[in-house]
Formats: structure tokens, C-alpha cells, sequence
């Protein structure tokens, strides 16, 4: 069973799209209950050389949503902080969603291409989830070593954020 797993989790990092995935029986370093908190959550880590986003995926748990962002390199710093909209990074237009609620991840120092300037997360900007409470997923930009995710929520509800790390990637949990 953890061979054809293993298997699956490759492939759908390799593609680097935000994706949903199924539900499947896996450990959280966190356990199985639902996230507590709503404190914005900020870690720099500024001195180190750029993560690549290469992918995004989500999926439904028990009582959370979870998105992992897959990463080649090392955990970035990065910060988790409720906004009023999601805005594109750079231009600070208004990305048009609607949710109840926004939360803005924003991964530093990182990219989302290659040093061709090739995106390696591809698709969106707007990925639909369609989960408990998470409604869609949004690539808000990829400038000047900053990567921004926006998760449009039908709620505020508590979160939390794990790293893990062979591969690395950034796991962002939120309540129903």
C-alpha cells in the first residue's frame, strides 16, 4: 500500500498544478483534530537561497481542509495572516473571488518558476476546491522572491501550518 502511495504523492507533485486530491490514510504530525487557532503566524528565514514552488494541492479531512505546497529546496520563511481581499503581489489589484473569509500565505525567499522563467506551478490563477470550507485556492503572485497563495474560505476558522520536510513542503491546515 505505501509503495502505490508514494507513487501517487510523486506524480502529483511532479505535475505542478494546484490539485485535489482524495482523501487518503496518512499521518499529520499534528494529529487528526481540527486546528485552534487564528493567530497569524510569521517565520523569516530570509537568509537562505530561494525555495521553487513546484506544485499545490488540497483536499478534505475529517474536520479541516488541508493545502500542501510542495517545495524543491529547503522551507522558506513565510507568513500566514488574515486580509480583507486577496490583491495580484506587485500590481495590488483585487483578485476577483468571493469567500467569507481570506487567508494569504506568502512564502519568502521563494519562486514558482525556473531561472528561465518558466512557471513550475502552472495553471490558475484561481484553482476551485470546493471543500468543507475552502473554496478555492489562488496564486496571488510570484515577485521579487515572494510566492503568494490566497485560500478563499466561506469562514474565518482557526489554523495551523506544519513543515515537513524529504520532499519539503508546507502543509496549511483550516477547521470546517
Amino acid at each position: 500500500m505505501a509503495v502505490p502511495l508514494a507513487c501517487l504523492a510523486v506524480l502529483l507533485a511532479a505535475c505542478g498544478t494546484a490539485q485535489r486530491t482524495a482523501t487518503l490514510p496518512q499521518q499529520t504530525p499534528t494529529g487528526s483534530a481540527a486546528p485552534t487557532s487564528t493567530a497569524e503566524v510569521d517565520v523569516d528565514r530570509s537568509g537562505m537561497e530561494p525555495a521553487t514552488v513546484t506544485g499545490v494541492r488540497y483536499a478534505a479531512h475529517g474536520q479541516y481542509d488541508r493545502v500542501v505546497v510542495d517545495l524543491k529546496g529547503g522551507v522558506p520563511g513565510y507568513s500566514v495572516k488574515w486580509v480583507d481581499e486577496l490583491v495580484q503581489d506587485g500590481s495590488g489589484k483585487p483578485i476577483d473571488v468571493n469567500g467569507g473569509a481570506y487567508l494569504q500565505l506568502t512564502l519568502f525567499p521563494a519562486n514558482a518558476h525556473d531561472e528561465e522563467g518558466t512557471p513550475t506551478w502552472t495553471g490558475g490563477p484561481v484553482y476551485q476546491a470546493r471543500l468543507g470550507n475552502l473554496a478555492d485556492v489562488v496564486r496571488t503572485g510570484d515577485f521579487e522572491a515572494r510566492v503568494g497563495i490566497g485560500l478563499v474560505l466561506g469562514r474565518k476558522a482557526p489554523f495551523r501550518v506544519t513543515e515537513q520536510g524529504s520532499p519539503s513542503r508546507l502543509i496549511l491546515d483550516v477547521a470546517h
